[in-house]
């Protein structure tokens, strides 16, 4: 299911796995997540910045490993970034609805239409999200919690990112 689907917490602090993201992140490097549009046992795509640049960060997954901490990191343009936070907007929207139990998951607007304006966005973004050029350069990351108190609001979500680069692009 595209763009974070099944993004269902009720719990504070978040976890990450068996690691609880109420960690925060101490470095000089801490980076603006901006967008998540995939989570599974942490953030596993979206757009954050690298350098103080909006990149997006796709996470690498191995057949037996699973997802790993290894990330493709690549830039992208403003209007781009537009793109994700407004539908990023709308999913904060439905989320605050889902978490007071006004509305259920099959509401969810990641399911295809429901909302116009969502699957419009949706096909507008489709193919720059699965592309990722062969000069992308690969990180770590370190997720963390920030100060913000909810864990989704249109600024982003509740928490930031390190990078540590293991290969810069050509």
């Amino acid at each position: 299911m595209p763009f974070a689907a099944l993004i269902l917490w009720h719990t504070k602090p978040l976890h990450f796995g068996a690691t609880e993201l109420s960690v925060r992140l101490t470095g000089n490097t801490v980076e603006k997540v901006y967008v998540e549009n995939d989570w599974y046992d942490g953030p596993r795509k979206g757009i954050a910045d690298f350098n103080g640049v909006p990149h997006r960060f796709v996470a690498h997954f191995d057949e037996l490993k699973g997802y790993e901490d290894t990330f493709s990191l690549f830039p992208i343009s403003n209007e781009e970034l537009e793109l994700e936070v407004e539908q990023w907007k709308i999913y904060v929207e439905w989320n605050k609805e889902y978490e007071a139990g006004k509305v259920g998951v099959e509401s969810h607007p990641g399911h295809g239409g429901l909302i116009q304006r969502w699957d419009e966005l949706e096909k507008l973004l489709k193919q720059k999200r699965e592309l990722i050029p062969p000069n992308a350069t690969l990180a770590k990351a370190e997720f963390g919690r920030t100060n913000q108190e909810n864990r989704y609001e249109p600024t982003g979500p509740c928490y930031g990112v390190e990078w540590k680069v293991i290969k810069q692009k050509a």
